[in-house]
């Protein structure tokens, strides 16, 4: 329960504030309240290639809340309290990863409600100061991010310090003690869990804008008992001759961990491990066009490295919607990919995504003493569209296509397809 202490710090004063209009010897506790809103709904199957478990049908929807007030009558001194409520309506043909009901495949959609924020922020100048439960998204998310896209978002227990005082410069320090809601599991095929997690994290992020075809970032992210990743991305948008491109090279390099959680076992693996992400985009007229070219080492297993992973971040927008690597292979994996879209006003927008995956060292196969480097292929596209007449309001289509490979744990074929609504609301 200690981890909740911060975080539950500014409960009180915002539901006092929404009790009484909230005013003691003319001082207001809470005013200028502003409420925002989600509702997303979402039907999901999934069909994972494996002979023991049956195709799972999910019907889900995610229901967010949060109001936000001025606090005390400070300038700058705000409170937010929010909740996220998962219900999927009697739906129990899926495997939620708590529900028991194992013999489906997975959707990590569990039935739960949670406290998503309880924090206050103090911004004065150009700093803010924050202390208790919010969401926290880093960057492109690789590394730092809330899992948005399940429907149990993760939220992060921390205290932070932000500034941009310098033009064009933003930083920030933050210490992460605890995770609710989606965590990512580690291993080969691991999956996202509900479970509440403690932690002793750091988390450093800078980033310098020289001009708009050139964005420097730099990291530093200390996650307790598993590793440091350090790194560095240069990106930017260029314009010219009708089209509009943009580009990310990115760098970055696991270490031990620094950082440790005082209740468990101390830290006795080794992390060595490297990453880099080349990204060329492009819109003409509307037609998106894109290549990149991802990495993340692996090990041989006998040569002391280790693959490198991506614990905290957002990882189903990488590596193919299909979730087969959302922990890295312990040989690594190389993906190379290709994009294709169209987007316009009215129309929404539709895209496809091509992947083909290898891994850095090769791997067991199902067949003794043979390896290979063979990870399979991916197909994925989306549609994206604003509903006529309601605003606000937006349709989605999504499918994914995972065609197997040679390496062990790696041969299945699976299937996902995904039809859901999103409603956001603000007042």
């Amino acid at each position: 329960m200690k981890k909740l202490l911060l975080s539950m710090a500014a409960l009180p004063l915002v539901i006092g504030g929404l009790s009484v209009s909230a005013s003691a010897d003319g001082i207001n506790i809470l005013d200028n309240m502003k409420l925002k809103g989600e509702i997303r709904p979402r039907y999901e199957n999934v069909d994972d290639g494996n002979s023991a478990t049956s195709n799972a049908n999910a019907y889900t929807a995610r229901t967010k809340l949060a109001v936000t007030g001025n606090l005390l009558d400070v300038d700058g001194l705000s409170a937010t309290v929010g909740v996220i409520s998962v219900n999927n309506f009697g739906s129990k043909k899926y495997n939620s990863t708590s529900n028991g009901q194992t013999q489906y495949a997975v959707v990590a959609d569990p039935q739960k409600a949670m406290i998503s924020n309880a924090e206050i922020n103090y911004t004065v100048n150009n700093t803010t100061l924050h202390a208790g439960r919010g969401q926290v998204n880093l960057d492109n998310q690789r590394f730092i991010g809330t899992v948005g896209w399940r429907q149990l978002e993760r939220s992060y227990d921390s205290v932070f310090i932000a500034n941009n005082s310098v033009k064009n410069l933003s930083v920030l320090a933050a210490w992460v003690y605890g995770l609710q809601g989606v965590k990512s599991l580690r291993g080969n095929n691991g999956i996202y869990g509900e479970n509440t997690y403690d932690t002793n994290t750091v988390l450093l992020h800078a980033a310098y804008t020289v001009m708009p075809a050139l964005k420097v970032t730099a990291y530093d992210y200390m996650i307790a008992n598993i590793a440091d990743t350090y790194g560095i991305a240069l990106t930017g948008k260029l314009a010219f001759a009708g089209a509009k491109l943009n580009y990310r090279a990115e760098y970055a390099g696991q270490g031990d961990a620094s950082m440790e959680i005082h209740t468990q076992t101390p830290t006795t693996g080794k992390a060595d491990a490297y990453y880099y992400n080349l990204d060329l985009g492009a819109n003409v007229n509307g037609i998106l066009a894109g290549v990149n070219y991802e990495f993340l080492s692996g090990s041989t297993g006998t040569d002391g490295k280790t693959a490198f992973q991506a614990t905290l971040g957002t990882n189903h927008k990488f590596n193919g919607w299909a979730d087969q690597f959302l922990s890295t292979p312990s040989g690594g994996l190389t993906d190379f990919n290709v994009r294709l879209g169209y987007k316009a006003k009215g129309f929404g927008k539709i895209l496809a995504v091509y992947h083909n995956f290898l891994a850095d060292k090769k791997m067991n196969t199902n067949t003794p003493g043979i390896i290979s480097d063979d990870l399979g292929s991916e197909f994925d596209a989306v549609y994206v569209n604003k509903i006529p007449g309601v605003n606000n309001l937006k349709g989605l289509l999504k499918y994914a296509d995972y065609s197997g490979g040679t390496v062990t744990n790696y041969t299945n074929n699976v299937q996902k397809i995904w039809v859901g609504l999103d409603y956001k609301f603000a007042f």
